[in-house]
């Protein structure tokens, strides 16, 4: 196994504003070794963490990024963080010492006032919680007990009895625990939108100082965004203490109640303000540190914890990757999976396609139709060649079968001439526009009595969408003939999506909110709510997200401000952890079942005929309240019946599965029947096993799997011709710290053919130059970073 290692350096000066020597950093020495087979190597295992050790690296360090620190009550010791462990070291330099290890992240160490302890979070109990080490028996004790909070930082009070923390998601809040157990006390619920982090008690014990911010954060946020508070814990009261424009953050106390240093912005970077808590006088301590996390939710703090040595003389604080001129040894940093993966860019005039949608079976299951690229095509399935249903240079959208699988319907749009719903038959014959008006069309389905419904709503809506969502006001579920003419309205959308039909052909099938599956009558009413399906509860920060319907298509409540994942409009309160619900719900075309998908697993469940609405869950299908299965293992997406009710299929990326339930339950019931006997018959070991015996032994290990399919549709390459020389450009080559300041970067087609200072290089006759002269270029390096949100499936 790869093993890091921390270096003993003896008798190094510290690196601390105000002192007259200095400590120049080094540089990462990283092994690539990988003895990941090596079986022996014994790792450090959490019962309750579900991501297990599978590798180390090994690694030399004189540097470290964002480390918190501590400094001991007797001055002779520092403790600090690196990469999710916990070291000490003599304050006078020499040998550090990992004492903690492990795939957990420990951080934000504390020593106890007596020396004896130090306090630390980490989430070795799969969630973030409060843990302290005794360093004389080398014993942890975990202190807070939740699963759904996270703990930026920690400190003791002075007289070692209890710990003030940092707890919350996205509005963490200060709490106080005794040091042997309990719930807890909340010191500051009010106001509501207060976020609260990075906890530090006064030596007299009677004040907690701490950084604070109305809501979680803000994205491309303006200043100020923090301030120092007080909270004065003899009286419940608190007050706020800074007025910096650029912020003030990470407060940090002297023992002698003299001194607080905190971290502000001025201009592009970070400093350290020293206060004098007597006169009120500042002055800065140290300009520039490191950036600060102000536009991040700053799950480590703002800034990274900092201690004074006890004689109130000096600070310690990590910037620069540095605290100590440092080595790291005989460290083994445990490491999950490798993840790396050799994509080789290819030549080739064509490329393979990675994402089939709405991939749905003809009603026997021998054909197979998909979208891909935004064109449609139909194979025989599972070994034809997919073909294009139609020439257009269009979007082709949302296919559905009629019910003798012989012809398609399907939506299609461009700019110019809005959106239409045509059929045709599958190899692309008789095709027909049965659409009399251009509009914005989604989610065709063909019932069993003949009838196309659909999603309508006016172009506008689609054209004059910003980002991803737009309103659904407009929306109607009309149907038409197959043959075409005037259409029918079913009613409004009214928030409900994932039309389609049964054989019982009075009703219409839709989903609704909170993961309900309904049915209406084709004139809009009689609406009944057959069931609710929800799934496993997870714990992010915007877990209480549900989903809308727009245009018949599941899409997130939250409105993604700037498209961010983690929007600041996610409502500036703590996040209520509750069940998934179902994104959709469809009823089997026969029979007393329906899939779901919830998050990306797709399920099989029950539905009673109970007179009322049943409520089911599938976070553990086997303890679910009516028969439910997962079907399932790596995730899946567009989940559809087969016309006969026995299979599921779905795809996932150009992968397509094939789910028979009957022939996955035979094979089940035969493996349960062979343990049944075996566990009947008597346990002999004296002969040796006959042949029954062993085909016994191998059936009871068999185990269903879908019928896996990929598809394959090639496309043709957008490859660059002509060559092109970037002239004057500032270049960081990605070789090694290599950085040519004023170079030249040659492109002969698509690759890059050569780099080099100016003037090195040789220019082909009939280059286009272009001087990039101010410019910095990273040739090769591509920003795969995009956030999508295809309109049409």
């Amino acid at each position: 196994m790869r093993t890091i290692v921390l270096m003993a350096i003896a008798a190094i000066p510290m690196t601390i504003i105000g002192l007259t020597n200095s400590i120049q950093p080094r540089q990462f020495s990283v092994s690539t070794a990988d003895t990941a087979k090596k079986d022996s190597v014994k790792f450090s295992t959490f019962k309750d963490l579900p991501l297990k050790a599978e590798r180390s690296i090994q690694f030399n360090t004189q540097e470290g990024t964002w480390m918190s620190l501590d400094v001991s009550p007797d001055g002779n010791t520092i403790a600090f963080d690196m990469m999710g462990d916990i070291y000490t070291m003599p304050m006078t330099g020499g040998k550090a010492k990992q004492i903690t290890k492990g795939l957990s992240f420990d951080a934000h160490p504390r020593f106890s006032p007596d020396g004896k302890k130090i306090l630390f979070t980490s989430d070795r109990s799969g969630a973030d919680n409060l843990w302290v080490l005794n360093l004389q028996t080398n014993d942890t004790l975990q202190i807070t007990k939740t699963n759904v909070d996270d703990y930026p930082s920690a400190v003791w009070t002075p007289d070692g009895k209890y710990i003030i923390a940092s707890k919350g998601r996205r509005l963490p809040k200060l709490w106080m625990y005794h040091v042997d157990g309990g719930g807890g006390i909340q010191l500051n619920d009010q106001p509501g939108n207060q976020k609260t982090i990075d906890p530090f008690v006064s030596a007299n014990g009677k004040w907690v100082y701490f950084s604070q911010r109305n809501g979680p954060w803000n994205y491309n946020a303006l200043l100020p965004q923090y301030q120092i508070g007080a909270y004065n814990i003899e009286k419940g009261a608190y007050s706020t203490i800074t007025s910096r424009y650029g912020s003030a953050f990470t407060p940090t106390l002297s023992k002698d109640g003299k001194w607080m240093v905190y971290g502000t912005r001025h201009e592009d970077k970070t400093g350290l303000i020293l206060r004098n808590l007597i006169s009120g006088e500042e002055r800065w301590l140290a300009y520039p540190v490191q950036r600060d996390e102000q536009e991040s939710i700053a799950p480590l703090g703002v800034l990274p914890g900092m201690a004074f040595t006890p004689d109130s003389k000096f600070l310690l604080a990590s910037y620069g990757g540095k605290i100590w001129k440092i080595t790291i040894s005989g460290v083994n940093l445990e490491l999950g999976p490798r993840l790396y993966f050799n994509y080789p860019v290819k030549d080739t005039s064509h490329a393979l396609s990675s994402q089939i949608r709405d991939a749905v079976p003809s009603g026997d299951g021998k054909q197979l139709a998909f979208t891909a690229l935004n064109r449609l095509y139909v194979m025989d399935y599972p070994n034809g060649t997919p073909k294009r249903v139609t020439n257009f240079n269009s979007v082709e959208a949302m296919p559905a079968w009629n019910p003798n699988g012989k012809q398609l319907v399907f939506v299609t749009w461009n700019e110019q001439e809005g959106g239409a719903i045509y059929k045709a038959n599958a190899d692309g014959s008789g095709l027909t526009k049965i659409s009399s008006e251009s509009a914005y069309y989604s989610q065709p389905a063909w019932s069993y009595n003949n009838r196309i419904a659909y999603f309508k709503a006016p172009n506008r809506v689609f054209k004059d969408a910003e980002g991803n969502n737009y309103s659904d006001a407009e929306t109607k579920i009309n149907w038409i003939s197959p043959n075409g003419g005037a259409e029918h309205l079913i009613d409004y959308a009214n928030n409900r999506g994932n039309l389609h039909f049964t054989t019982d052909t009075s009703r219409v099938f839709l989903n609704g909110g909170a993961g309900t599956l309904l049915s209406i009558r084709w004139d809009g009413t009689d609406t009944k709510t057959l069931v609710k399906v929800s799934g496993i509860t997870t714990f992010g920060t915007v877990a209480d997200a549900d989903h809308d319907f727009v245009m018949g298509k599941s899409r997130s409540s939250f409105d993604p401000v700037n498209n961010c994942m983690l929007p600041e409009g996610a409502s500036e309160r703590e996040p209520q952890q509750t069940p998934s619900n179902a994104d959709m719900i469809l009823m089997a075309p026969k029979g007393d079942q329906a899939l779901a998908q919830v998050k990306n697993n797709i399920y099989v469940v029950t539905v009673p005929d109970a007179g009322k609405t049943a409520s089911i869950s599938v976070a553990a299908p086997q303890n679910s309240s009516f028969p439910s299965r997962q079907l399932t293992e790596i995730g899946g997406e567009f989940p559809v019946w087969e016309a006969d009710g026995k299979k599921v299929h779905w795809s996932l990326g150009n992968g397509h599965w094939v789910f028979d339930l009957d022939r996955a339950k035979t094979l089940e019931d035969s493996v349960k029947a062979v343990k049944k006997l075996n566990d009947l018959k008597p346990k002999d070991t004296s002969k040796p096993k006959q042949d029954s015996a062993l085909l016994a032994q191998q059936k009871l290990k068999e185990k269903y799997s879908p019928l896996e399919t990929q598809v394959k549709v090639y496309y043709s390459k957008d490859q660059p011709t002509g060559i092109i020389l970037l002239k004057n450009a500032r270049i960081i080559t990605m070789k090694g710290d290599e950085i040519i300041e004023r170079g030249d970067v040659l492109i002969e087609n698509n690759r890059i053919k050569a780099v080099g200072k100016s003037g090195s290089l040789k220019t082909p006759a009939g280059a286009k130059v272009i001087d990039c002269a101010g410019k910095t270029i990273t040739p090769g390096f591509v920003d795969t970073h995009a956030h999508m949100w295809p309109f049409w499936g």
